[in-house]
């Protein structure tokens, strides 16, 4: 869907409550238009506290920290995929494993930027030269809260916490590339205007980095490709890629006119390029990421050896990526990790993900020769942190979330629907959720009503951001859906669409949750009431799916018939490895799909008869 489209559509659901809105906050002011800075050969921000510190000579008093004058102990503090939860996310989101000391694993409450801006504050006492970096999808995605105002109070929230340096994602890219550039430029958003009267939005302190992402028409990338970090005298140079298929996940309008390439060896060029600037010193900051062998996340994952204990794409990345490099913090698969892989030359060096949502940051200290203007490799130390919520709110994030919250407070309160208890989505640790199922049955309800021969809706998993939770999350009482809530679940502003699949191109579109790009890590869609079908996670590939097993209706799949097949407009457009479901025919634009959510949740359920979680068994699996 083009980023214009989405962006209507976003402001299409508040319709209903925008004079409330700009009665309460001024809104709608004229907007500001703002220039993207991209120049390859920026290697510092005006904006940035650390940089504004002139460099001092190496010769120079040594403060506290440094090890006999040479070398000098650099804290960065490191964390990824946000995803604009400003509040502490509800439910199983807002939790991180801890192994304990028997062994056993135990569930810990973590996250929330009062919590985050206060962990970071603490743990950069007494550490005269500390960074904060992060690895991308600082937005999109996000609750209400931030996701209404198109992400604004993320950025300014991250500017509080004082963050120096970030990625960019492939969540960066959900609205397109202008609106990218607004959040790091600043200026009020071209449609909705801005926000509160006598306020423009400021933009990024920080810089987005993107050094992989170029303009299909210049070939120069579309932000900063790097940016060095400096303080008295030490230099630390950051590169910020996202993974190459950022085109597969996001909408392809919102990456039209651009191009992504290997991280690898875009890491390596500009590495190269700060060398050449007598930068020695090189941090990658990667939004790709892989999985450790356990969720805890102060499991060691090096005591298998040899980086053993990580799987997927970044372990490539990280074996691949030049020895000039000294560490990548990584993010993406919103996984725990604190672990060494042997770069190319066998020396171990650090990769790191802090989990998701603000629940943990990674504290590795990287120990600077100011002789060699390198980092001692040998001494290079990282550990992840929770993010308690048993320690003091940070004042200014509370403030913050309450200014917005204000302004959000007419759309988010209002409710949409009853459960009786909760309905996992999210949080759900089998291919098939409860909630995706529900998810699906509202998207075809929706559907009969554009078109009474629809037969079936697919969802994408990655497309549902949390659980539904049975416990209040405000003073709205248990067991009520907010539009808030439904927000979390629903985020993207996506239409739900229709189109024609004959049989066996519907069998194809199941085969493809397991092979292909997702053979992997496979994405099984959420299926409506009355598919059913067989998924043999024993065998390989396409093989997974049991083909005589799919029925529609208790009735066998045709391979001959034609089947009227609803998938949200992302997936329409092959979206998550799924062609085929762009080859539909007679297609069908319906409305927006939170909509959709509304309003199957209101038809069937009430205060006095709340809805139940779907039982989840429409697929069998078989491990």
């Amino acid at each position: 869907m083009a980023a214009t489209s989405q962006r209507r559509r976003r402001a299409g659901r508040l319709t209903t409550v925008a004079a409330a809105l700009a009665t309460a906050a001024g809104l709608l002011s004229a907007a500001v238009p703002a220039n993207a800075e991209s120049s390859e050969d920026a290697t510092s921000s005006a904006t940035q506290r650390s940089s504004a510190d002139a460099p001092a000579d190496a010769s120079a008093d040594v403060p506290q920290g440094t090890r006999g004058g040479r070398t000098v102990d650099v804290q960065m503090l490191s964390f990824n995929d946000f995803h604009g939860n400003l509040e502490p996310p509800q439910g199983s989101s807002g939790k991180v494993s801890e192994l304990q000391p028997d062994g056993s694993t135990k569930d810990v409450d973590a996250g929330g930027a009062e919590y985050l801006a206060s962990s970071l504050r603490d743990a950069r006492k007494d550490h005269p030269y500390s960074v904060t970096a992060a690895a991308g999808d600082m937005v999109g995605g996000s609750p209400l809260l931030s996701g209404l105002f198109h992400d604004e109070p993320t950025v300014e929230a991250m500017n509080k916490l004082d963050l120096d340096v970030t990625s960019v994602g492939n969540h960066e890219f959900d609205e397109g590339r202008a609106e990218l550039e607004r959040l790091q430029n600043g200026g009020c958003h071209p449609e909705d205007g801005c926000y509160e009267e006598g306020r423009e939005f400021g933009g990024a302190d920080y810089p987005y980095l993107a050094a992989n992402v170029t303009d299909e028409k210049t070939g120069k990338p579309i932000l900063k490709p790097y940016h060095v970090w400096q303080h008295k005298g030490v230099k630390i140079g950051f590169v910020g890629v996202t993974l190459e298929g950022t085109p597969d996940i996001v909408s392809a309008d919102g990456v039209k006119g651009l191009e992504f390439h290997d991280e690898i060896e875009t890491i390596d060029k500009y590495a190269k390029v700060l060398k050449r600037k007598g930068v020695n010193a090189v941090v990658a900051l990667v939004h790709e990421g892989g999985s450790p062998a356990s969720p805890a996340y102060n499991y060691d994952c090096d005591s298998p050896g040899d980086g053993d204990g990580i799987s997927g794409p970044i372990a490539a990345i990280a074996k691949g990526t030049s020895s000039e490099v000294d560490a990548l913090v990584t993010g993406h698969t919103h996984e725990a990790y604190a672990c060494t892989i042997p770069d190319p030359s066998g020396t171990p060096r650090t990769v790191t993900s802090a989990a998701s949502f603000g629940k943990l940051y990674t504290d590795t200290t990287l120990t600077y020769d100011r002789a060699t203007k390198d980092i001692v490799r040998t001494k290079v130390a990282a550990a992840n942190h929770v993010v308690s919520r048993e320690q003091p709110k940070a004042k200014d994030m509370t403030e913050l979330i309450q200014r917005w919250g204000k302004l959000a407070e007419p759309v988010a309160k209002r409710p949409i629907g009853w459960i009786s208890e909760d309905i996992p989505g999210r949080g759900a640790k089998t291919p098939e959720s409860p909630l995706g199922d529900l998810v699906a049955d509202a998207q075809l309800a929706h559907a009969k009503e554009q078109d009474e021969g629809a037969d079936l809706a697919l969802m994408n998993p990655g497309g549902i951001r949390s659980d539904l939770q049975h416990a209040a999350s405000g003073d709205e009482g248990d067991g009520v859906v907010t539009y808030a809530e439904g927000f979390t679940v629903q985020p993207f502003s996506n239409t739900v669409n229709l189109a024609d699949l004959t049989g066996e191109q519907l069998l194809q579109v199941l085969r493809e949750q397991v092979s292909g790009d997702n053979e992997a890590s496979p994405k099984v869609l959420q299926p409506s009431a009355g598919l059913t079908y067989t998924l043999d996670l024993t065998k390989s590939g396409a093989d997974r799916v049991v083909a005589d097993s799919v029925r529609l209706n208790d009735k066998p799949l045709d391979p001959g018939a034609t089947y009227r097949v609803a998938v949200n407009s992302f997936l329409a457009g092959g979206g998550d490895g799924f062609p085929t479901l762009a080859e539909g025919k007679n297609p069908l634009v319906g409305g927006d799909d939170l909509a959709a959510l509304e309003t199957y949740l209101t038809a069937n359920s009430s205060a006095d008869k709340p809805l139940d979680a779907p039982a989840a068994d429409r697929i069998k699996v078989v491990q």
